[in-house]
């Protein structure tokens, strides 16, 4: 387990909130970090493994017109992957990783191309989504490199989103409960 997980799932803890995970290019390796630390039962709902284009569509409501048109490797496809994980789980929060990982380009997307997303709860300041990001990645290396990458980046955007939105409050009651000032 990293320790993008383990302060993901403490983050989460002091929150009171959940996650869930959509994956396509991880296959299972993003919900396999999260549940490798202890306590992670508390806000982890669950994950779907859409390793086939068609299951993005069935499974998370990922639109098919999209997937026809740009293919699974893209921005919107991984938003929209977050966000349907989210709701199919009943989660607060939705992550989402999809991408090539080689050995071979995929619909028309370069070896190492892959977007992570971000989906969560409206925010009670702009009631929009408070947690909702995409961030598109280039990565070298091998198609095990490229894998770990994705789940480490995926991880970190929820983690940077989470941290953004701490309030103050939050932050004290984190700090007392871990001992620190």
């Amino acid at each position: 387990m990293s320790s993008e997980a383990t302060e993901l799932v403490r983050l989460l803890t002091v929150r009171g909130e959940t996650l869930a995970v959509a994956e396509s290019l991880t296959g299972g390796l993003v919900a396999a970090e999260i549940t490798g630390v202890p306590g992670a039962s508390r806000v982890f709902r669950g994950s779907v493994t859409a390793y086939a284009t068609e299951l993005k569509h069935r499974l998370l409501g990922v639109d098919a017109t999209l997937l026809a048109e740009r293919g699974a490797v893209d921005p919107q496809v991984a938003a929209e992957m977050a966000a349907g994980v989210r709701e199919a789980l009943g989660a607060d929060w939705g992550i989402a990783t999809t991408g090539v990982a080689g050995p071979d380009p995929q619909d028309g997307k370069p070896v190492g191309t892959v977007y992570v997303a971000v989906d969560g709860p409206p925010t009670a300041r702009t009631g929009s989504a408070g947690g909702g990001k995409v961030e598109g990645l280039r990565l070298n290396g091998s198609r095990a490199e490229i894998r770990m990458e994705s789940v480490r980046s995926v991880l970190a955007v929820l983690l940077e989103r989470l941290a953004g939105e701490q309030t103050g409050n939050e932050r004290a009651q984190d700090t007392e409960r871990n001992g620190g000032y």
